[in-house]
């Protein structure tokens, strides 16, 4: 793949480190705001308003110059925003700035694969990127579970750190020394070379020229049937993510800590999924997978059985190694919600990364890559706002997280049919599938 490659790889995987943790943190403060746990998810809200309502200017923006360039003025953003939350601004308030970096980077880290590879390794390439955001997104629940447990409390406190009151100050100034680190990895992403387009200073222009992508990807066969189903799975991505936590709590009698925990499987699946996509398909096999995404719709309504399974301990062998003595213990449900997780977040993967492939070369072909990747990121943070303005209306409407798990899994599954459909019934009238290229890079 190449030096630079792997840069921004290691750059993305420390600025999704730091978002991860920075959510788990940020929903810790809001529950020392006494806010209700069921609008948690307007945290994510928050988030992702930017990428909707700034994705006519991004994708131009990023387009304007070097990529690696774009990369670190977005992660300063992030910092600030950071340094909001630090200095006790409303976790709302502060994490929608980090949203404001979010989406001025994401255009120029999935448009810079476009320009440092060909077709053929866009696959391997997504697999890789998203291999490495789902163990940011492990490890980055894991640490921000970490970091609002007890222990960690009264360990920061004893630091006495000029200006820090509280253990939450603490753990905010350990992600903000991801997001710094990030920022110098990008300094280091070689520049491609590729010709940047002047930035218009007209909005109206960028506008229009953003409505005429917008309108040119969702015409094409190819990129709408990739473009629908990475804008569904992403909004319910982002919901089942505050589907977990508030299903664990309250089904699984989980504290918030664990609950991120529970998360971080979900993750490990998705990681499994991807590297089995990058390794199996190519470009031109991508849209096989569309019938993955039914699977996981009809799999995620089980989770409500999980709870009835009694809440049994089973004792594992017992041996000595160099002197310390191992005893094994198996809970068996808590062993069959993690296999749940896993199977949910396996199949999630193993379908998104090659249509993500596939939505990202029909966009370059198009229209270029920033713009490609804004218009993508319209649509999907247009879902997420959606599903997870949703949640807290139906939690707080008084219907049970079972209901809405299993009104979630029916609507993914349903909308994944009918996607399937829409692809067969393009597939009579086009060929474009014949002249990708096959050959899959490992």
């Amino acid at each position: 793949m190449g030096f630079g490659f792997y840069i921004v790889m290691a750059a993305q995987f420390f600025s999704a480190l730091a978002d991860n943790a920075l959510l788990i943190c940020a929903i810790a403060l809001m529950r020392d705001l006494q806010v209700p746990a069921e609008y948690d998810s307007l945290l994510k809200t928050s988030f992702t308003i930017s990428y909707v309502a700034l994705a006519a200017f991004v994708g131009a923006f990023a387009d304007s110059m070097p990529k690696w360039r774009v990369m670190f003025i977005s992660n300063g953003i992030k910092i600030v925003g950071c340094t909001m939350m630090l200095f006790s601004v409303h976790p709302l308030l502060a994490y929608g700035i980090v949203g404001l970096g979010a989406a001025a980077y994401s255009p120029a880290k999935y448009g810079i694969l476009t320009e440092m590879l060909p077709p053929a390794k866009l696959v391997n390439a997504n697999g890789w990127i998203e291999g490495l955001t789902v163990g940011a997104i492990i490890l980055g629940t894991l640490l921000g579970g970490q970091l609002i447990e007890g222990s960690f409390h009264d360990w920061a406190l004893s630091l006495n750190l000029p200006f820090i009151t509280s253990s939450a100050q603490v753990s905010i100034l350990v992600v903000g020394v991801l997001y710094l680190l990030a920022a110098v990895l990008n300094r280091y992403v070689p520049d491609t070379g590729v010709t940047c387009k002047p930035l218009r200073n007209d909005p109206i222009y960028l506008i229009r020229e953003f409505a005429h992508c917008t309108s040119l990807l969702w015409r094409d066969r190819l990129g709408q049937i990739s473009l629908a189903v990475t804008t569904l799975f992403w909004g319910a991505g982002a919901a089942l993510q505050f589907i977990v936590i508030t299903w664990a709590t309250s089904g699984l009698n989980l504290n918030l800590s664990q609950a991120a925990r529970l998360q971080g499987v979900v993750a490990i699946g998705v990681a499994i999924g991807a590297v089995f996509a990058a390794r199996l398909l190519s470009l031109r096999r991508s849209t096989t997978v569309i019938p993955i995404g039914i699977a996981m719709g009809l799999i995620v309504p089980l989770m409500v059985l999980l709870p009835l399974i009694p809440h049994i301990t089973l004792q594992g062998p017992s041996f000595e190694l160099f002197g310390y003595s191992f005893n094994w213990e198996f809970h068996v449900r808590m062993l069959a919600v993690m296999f749940m997780m896993i199977a949910v977040g396996a199949l999630s993967g193993y379908f998104v990364v090659p249509m993500n492939a596939l939505l990202q070369h029909r966009g370059n072909s198009l229209m270029g890559a920033g713009h490609s990747i804004s218009v993508q990121n319209f649509n999907e943070n247009i879902s997420i706002l959606v599903m997870t303005g949703t949640l807290p209306l139906l939690l707080g409407a008084g219907i049970s997280i079972n209901v809405v798990i299993v009104l979630f899994g029916s609507f993914v599954a349903g909308i994944m049919y009918l996607i399937k459909r829409w692809h067969e019934a393009n597939q009579r009238l086009s060929d474009d599938l014949a002249k990708l290229p096959d050959n899959c890079s490992h």
